[in-house]
């Protein structure tokens, strides 16, 4: 095994050049992936119409819109597929606007993150710089989380921000629509294949209800989990946190192996799926003890929300940007 770099761990020729190699084949199955997740998902709910059924729909559904948000940030870095074309194109198409966000925005802010991770030029810092927070102040964003509160207010942000302050209201307008036309045209679409198979309201129970709500859940524990309360933000081990939990947990929580963080940070031309792979190399070198691990995600939200006093505590804001925060 070659030697570690106090600062970057090693890898071998062999190891560099399995990390780096990205497939378009494994990158158009993770794709059909989260849209089949999402159809079956539907199709449970609408065979067995119940409150539990809707629930696990919900949760499936908005947890496979994060896995969409996902495979977007894969391509942000170009690794979700070999071939560029596929890469920016689905990418763009078929992960990021059914969610709302755009991978033209997102590339560059995100790269800029990884470039400045938990630094002060970092334009993620305001999602993890408020943590500890109290439980209080974290129920709070939960349940604004859950009702569709905080879902609605970020869309509505994004739409003023898009549309200007134009003393027009047909230019603030045209505005809007070059700004979202993707993101209104996918959901167009969506709305059309539910309508088409006899179930129109799918579209807003089964699609826009979980991207208000669990969408929006997960994503903030996710954001909490990646580099919230993290050991040293000038240690590349310690900066960005890798989550240890079960399949069953990744399933609704951090789908697409989203909770080796760490890895990803540490091997950025690596493809999601093979992040696991990634972990592995980094505990064979010996650098466990050295890793910002958690083994779970309740462990990390006890951190998060450790503090005593809710005086002073704002939990931070959302990034203005469109398609920002996601990974």
């Amino acid at each position: 095994m070659a030697n570690v770099d106090a600062t970057h761990p090693m890898l071998t020729p062999e190891q560099d050049a399995f990390l780096r190699e990205r497939s378009d084949w494994m990158g158009a199955y993770l794709v059909l992936h989260a849209w089949g997740m999402v159809a079956l998902a539907m199709a449970f709910f609408v065979a067995w119409p119940n409150p539990l059924s809707f629930i696990v729909a919900v949760i499936v559904i908005g947890g496979r819109q994060l896995g969409m948000a996902i495979l977007m940030h894969d391509a942000a870095h170009r690794a979700l597929f070999k071939n560029t074309w596929l890469n920016d194109k689905l990418g763009a198409f078929l992960c990021g606007w059914p969610v709302g966000a755009s991978l033209t925005l997102y590339r560059p802010y995100h790269l800029s993150h990884h470039r400045h991770t938990q630094q002060p030029e970092d334009p993620d810092l305001i999602l993890s710089a408020p943590f500890p927070i109290t439980r209080q102040s974290f129920w709070r964003k939960m349940r604004r989380d859950i009702l569709g509160i905080t879902g609605y207010q970020r869309r509505m942000e994004f739409f003023r921000m898009e549309m200007g302050d134009d003393p027009n209201p047909w230019q603030r307008l045209k505005k809007l629509m070059a700004a979202e036309k993707y993101f209104f045209f996918s959901n167009l679409l969506i709305f059309a294949v539910t309508a088409a198979a006899g179930v129109w309201w799918a579209y807003f129970a089964l699609w826009l209800l979980p991207l208000l709500t669990w969408y929006q859940v997960i994503s903030r524990v996710r954001n909490i989990a990646e580099h919230a309360v993290v050991g040293d933000n000038h240690d590349r081990l310690r900066n960005t946190r890798t989550t240890l939990t079960h399949w069953g947990m990744r399933m609704v929580l951090a789908p697409y192996w989203v909770n080796y963080h760490l890895e990803h940070h540490l091997f950025v031309f690596t493809p999601c799926w093979k992040l696991p792979a990634a972990h592995r190399m980094l505990i064979e070198q010996g650098l466990g003890p050295r890793m910002e691990l958690a083994t779970g995600y309740v462990q990390v939200l006890r951190l998060a929300t450790s503090k005593k006093s809710d005086h002073g505590d704002t939990g931070g804001t959302q990034s203005q940007r469109k398609g920002a925060a996601l990974i």
